[in-house]
């Protein structure tokens, strides 16, 4: 796992350039910064978990540099337009990287103090991207065959690990746990994942019966020692697949395109019982009762699972999200007329929401930047558009304004809006979580509570471009 570095001279261009002769305190100071190639942002923007740290401007040579004096030692993650990457940084570090959007973690690479325990994690991630296809077809193995397959790959990152911690003895503890995790984990997700894929691959409708052998690396691994570790995206995939897997496990059959109120309730309950961590815990049970709501793509209720959150749940503010999106959920249903209220285009100008649906099978995307990201929209919109290309589409902003700021990228400026909830007489968005609304022709709701991230919604539009 090797990548060419570009040299210490551009480094220390970079770092001129960007620094200048302002004479900067060196004791536990980090530099993080480097030249984007084609950008598609003027910024780069550093996070800590889920935490924004700094938004570092691009200079006009395409070049930033965020300096910190007093920065943790840990997991980061930085994104740049629709694309993130994590880096760990330690004080003292000096990271600069370089990448071509173009090709954004193909060409990413990192140089100067710090580079070596980046430039694996990313070659890391390569590999296992690369692999995908390859454990993909794994699934179609019987258990014993599939076993040492994964077995032959789990001992292979198992020595590129020690490899790297002889010949880096200077590394820290908790780097070599990032690094184990980005290096195994990712196979144990996938191992997690089996049962539930084989039926998929395989198109049985039971589970492959599997001995305790199968999972013998669990005793090894214990999830409840580092709250971080649970925003990293290879232990975060592994945590999930391993509670679905457990919850599968107490007896329910195979589940596809929805979960039955029985199978929500006891992973619920599996993440009460399996995660310790306060903070982690509240994030998987407010994921879950969201996500398994959203994926009906309706206004059906399941008042088990909320109810069982709202009882294992300790975070007030998610408690408070989830009874106002049930409070959402009573308004515009099926059949309801759309209307009262209006949305504004991006000159400012206001539209009544009767005329907008007019004579147009409708697509309403109500949005807010604090629970759906704007990459995510762009990465499902415009393909719906050009699926469902009779459709009229708006993506319109809860409580935002017509700054360019708000605009998402790649979705035609025609198709954006944003408005005021609070001159709603009948608030239907007083949580603000994203709910698409499609409204036939004649202005009628036809699904109030529709999700663009569910796989249901590709028939419930199918169906909407058919009405005459």
């Amino acid at each position: 796992m090797t990548k060419y570095l570009f040299n210490s001279i551009t480094l220390l261009y970079l770092l001129i350039n960007l620094v200048g002769c302002s004479g900067i305190e060196k004791s536990n100071t980090v530099f993080f910064g480097g030249k984007i190639i084609n950008p598609k942002t003027k910024f780069v923007v550093l996070y800590s978990n889920n935490l924004v740290i700094d938004t570092i401007l691009l200079n006009e040579r395409n070049k930033f540099l965020g300096i910190y004096k007093d920065l943790d030692e840990g997991l980061y993650h930085f994104m740049h337009g629709n694309e993130n990457q994590y880096i760990y940084l330690e004080p003292k570090d000096s990271l600069m990287l370089r990448l071509n959007t173009w090709n954004f973690d193909e060409s990413l690479v990192f140089a100067g103090k710090g580079a070596e325990r980046n430039n694996i994690l990313v070659d890391i991630f390569l590999e296992d991207e690369s692999e995908k296809k390859l454990f993909y077809q794994f699934n179609n193995l019987k258990p014993k065959a599939y076993q040492t397959k994964i077995n032959s790959h789990i001992q292979s990152r198992l020595k590129t690990f020690d490899h790297y911690k002889k010949n880096h003895p200077k590394e820290t503890t908790a780097y070599f746990n990032v690094l184990k995790t980005a290096l195994t984990y990712p196979i144990y997700a996938r191992i997690e994942r089996y049962p539930i894929s084989h039926v998929y691959v395989s198109k049985t409708l039971d589970f492959p019966e599997i001995d305790s052998s199968f999972y013998a690396y669990r005793k090894d691994l214990d999830f409840n020692d580092n709250n971080a570790l649970m925003y990293y995206t290879p232990y975060a995939r592994y945590i999930t697949n391993y509670l679905y897997n457990v919850t599968y496990a107490l007896g329910h059959k195979p589940m596809m395109s929805k979960f039955s109120s029985d199978f929500t309730v006891d992973l619920l309950q599996t993440i009460d019982a399996k995660i310790n961590l306060k903070d982690s815990k509240n994030a998987f049970l407010k994921r879950t009762v969201l996500d398994h709501f959203q994926r009906k793509s309706n206004c059906n209720i399941d008042q088990r699972s909320f109810d069982a959150f709202l009882k294992l749940s300790s975070n007030k503010k998610d408690k408070e999200l989830v009874r106002n999106l049930l409070e959402d959920n009573k308004t515009l249903h099926k059949g309801h007329k759309i209307g009262g209220f209006t949305i504004s285009d991006f000159t400012d100008r206001p539209i009544s929401i009767k005329d907008f649906t007019h004579g147009k099978n409708t697509v309403l995307l109500f949005w807010s930047k604090e629970y759906i990201s704007k990459s995510f929209i762009n990465s499902r919109v415009p393909f719906l558009q050009r699926k469902y290309p009779s459709l009229n589409f708006a993506v319109i902003e809860i409580d935002g304004s017509s700054n360019s700021s708000s605009r998402i990228p790649n979705i035609d400026i025609k198709n954006q809006y944003y408005m005021n909830s609070k001159l709603l007489k009948n608030n239907f968005l007083t949580s603000a979580m994203h709910r698409t609304i499609l409204v036939n022709k004649k202005g009628v709701v036809e699904n109030g509570y529709a999700a663009i991230s569910s796989q249901n919604i590709y028939k419930q539009l199918k169906e909407l471009s058919e009405i005459n």
